[in-house]
């Protein structure tokens, strides 16, 4: 069976789909009106009324998909902040050829990234990006890697070329590395021999598959590890997620014991945080609900916190928060100078999420000293000079930006 499955980002998606269905396709995806269209599927309402009559019409409820779409359209407002920002169909999708589903996600993180000024710069290299890798098919995780690499070469005025010829001082997305060094499969027509040069600085890319020499996954040994950390036997589900996304799950197990059973709070609150005079009533067990009411929030201490007022059942309650928004105390990183062979920087804004030298340290060209993150985009820092580790500036947890320096050497 042919299944054909598209975005509908250029506008064109149901005359695809209607063109699709003429010659024969078997099934195709789409999505209810109210969430249709853009970086989204086509138009699952349009196609059912625009195929009334035609011997292959899907037998769908046209009032019944009408009532699922209103529906869902008062819970899109919801949402709205996460949008990719489209306001209408762009034919420029010809051109720079982001997948809508990469569309999506791939603007919020330029904004979170500080490059959302410079959106246009990364879709026109997006497309550079992706031209450099032979056409790369772009699905997830590929997709994910020129999105990575494209912001990469934005955050610091690269072109392709550029990364080339200076490859030696540059600390590439590790996505990109993964890539080149074959660990996502073996793309067709193989790899573009300068730029996978220039990125794996002399580690050895796998020729096969992935997955032939990858050890089976020891759910016993999962399922005990993870009965010690949290006390409880994992269910099925844990220990899936922790199979398949180890650093996702991990990150999701730390929230939930930091912030506990968050999915009972209304969605508009759990997003937007309530007002103040604002109750809201929360059902944490079947029979159990909470009523909640803001009643006021502090001014800011001294070490970022704020006490908030509230009333939990009518009864007044108090706790103090730390404000990671707000800007006062912020003391400014010194930068790298890119001219100082013993200076190293960080060439993405993110957090640091491993630290792999410590002062005294002998290290050589390439060693990895420390690793950062920022939107799922792990960048590996690395020695640009032999020598000894002089003084570290930064500890894991910390955020850094683009630039801030982060290790000294001492060459040698």
């Amino acid at each position: 069976p042919i299944h054909l499955h598209t975005h509908d980002t250029s506008g064109n998606g149901i005359a695809m789909l209607l063109a699709a269905s003429a010659a024969g396709v078997d099934a195709v995806d789409c999505a209810l009106s109210s969430m249709s269209g853009l970086t989204s599927q086509p138009s699952a309402n349009a196609l059912a009324a625009a195929m009334l009559g035609d011997p292959l019409a899907p037998e769908v409820d046209g009032k019944a998909l009408q009532g699922l779409a209103d529906y869902w359209e008062a819970v899109r407002d919801m949402y709205w902040p996460f949008e990719s920002g489209l306001k209408a169909a762009t034919a420029d999708v010809y051109r720079h050829q982001i997948p809508g589903g990469q569309y999506s996600n791939f603007r919020p993180r330029a904004i979170q990234l500080g490059l959302g000024d410079r959106w246009n710069d990364l879709k026109t290299t997006y497309r550079e990006v992706s031209d450099a890798l032979g056409g790369l098919i772009k699905v997830t995780p590929t997709s994910k890697v020129v999105a990575d690499f494209a912001m990469f070469l934005v955050q610091n005025n690269l072109s392709v070329e550029d990364c080339i010829s200076t490859a030696d001082s540059l600390d590439f997305p590790q996505s990109v590395v993964d890539f080149m060094a074959g660990r996502l499969g073996q793309p067709y027509q193989g790899f573009p021999p300068r730029l996978q040069k220039a990125v794996l600085k002399g580690i050895e890319p796998l020729t096969e598959r992935a997955g032939i020499d990858l050890a089976s996954h020891d759910f016993e040994a999962a399922g005990a590890r993870l009965k010690l950390e949290t006390g409880l036997d994992a269910p099925e589900r844990a220990l899936l997620s922790d199979a398949l996304y180890p650093a996702v799950y991990k990150e999701y197990r730390e929230f939930r014991r930091e912030y506990g059973q968050v999915d009972a709070l209304p969605t508009p609150a759990f997003l937007y945080g309530m007002r103040i005079g604002e109750q809201i009533t929360l059902e944490i067990e079947s029979g159990k609900t909470l009523v909640v009411k803001l009643m006021a929030v502090g001014g800011l201490t001294s070490d970022g916190q704020r006490n908030v007022y509230f009333e939990l059942n009518g009864q007044p309650r108090e706790i103090s928060v730390l404000d990671v928004s707000a800007s006062e105390g912020i003391e400014l990183r010194p930068k790298a100078d890119p001219s100082n062979p013993s200076h190293v920087g960080a060439s993405m804004p993110g957090k640091i999420v491993g630290l792999s030298c410590q002062v005294g340290q002998e290290v050589a060209v390439g060693d990895t000293l420390l690793v950062t993150e920022a939107m799922k985009m792990e960048t590996s820092i690395t020695a640009g000079v032999a020598g000894k580790v002089m003084e570290v500036l930064v500890s894991e947890g910390e955020t850094v930006s683009g630039g801030d320096l982060l290790v000294v050497l001492v060459p040698g």
